[in-house]
């Protein structure tokens, strides 16, 4: 099991069923700000649901393909990270991550996708780390940028919100750059 302390009021923890209730209520507390970025949020309707997803990121854990923590601040869950998918054959893979309301703006994101970042390169030796970003989602493009990731480009219509596309913008970090950090 993954758990990887940043300080002594931070932690990440891969999420358990234990942990399915408070983040079923941080999710419902934050849905209002959530749903804008995020296609899953009107499908998570009760704690049953979010179980879930725990479930199927411990399968994503038992077939070495990655998966996701909690963000855990002072004893509370604050938000989610986790690896999308990890292709080992090209020795990359992509990150995702939310915080709930009241958690923004606190560097807790910026440190937690640092922590991953190194786990990917350092421990698991992969070679890439991707994240995309919608167009419009400052707050979580400013991660990458802020961490200097490589902008590489504009994916045209990338995803489906609810009712609309958006593009997404494509940052990515490789081993050789990270190392000279």
């Amino acid at each position: 099991m993954f758990t990887y302390e940043i300080d002594e009021k931070t932690k990440l923890k891969m999420l358990n069923l234990h942990d399915a209730e408070q983040l079923f209520r941080l999710t419902d507390q934050s849905r209002e700000s959530l749903r804008e970025w995020l296609p899953f949020i009107d499908q998570t309707k009760s704690s049953a649901d979010t179980a879930a997803f725990i479930t199927a990121t411990m399968k994503q854990f038992g077939d070495h393909n990655g998966f996701q923590a909690g963000i855990w601040y002072e004893g509370k869950i604050a938000g989610v990270i986790g690896f999308h998918k990890i292709d080992w054959n090209n020795k990359s893979t992509s990150l995702g991550y939310w915080l709930g309301k009241g958690f923004e703006g606190s560097g807790l994101m910026t440190q937690s996708v640092k922590a991953f970042v190194n786990h990917a390169i350092v421990e698991l030796g992969l070679n890439r780390v991707e994240i995309r970003a919608a167009v419009e989602n400052k707050k979580s493009r400013a991660i990458p940028e802020r961490l200097d990731f490589t902008e590489e480009g504009r994916i045209r219509q990338a995803e489906w919100l609810y009712d609309h596309y958006v593009d997404h913008i494509v940052y990515a970090m490789l081993a050789e750059d990270w190392k000279k950090k």
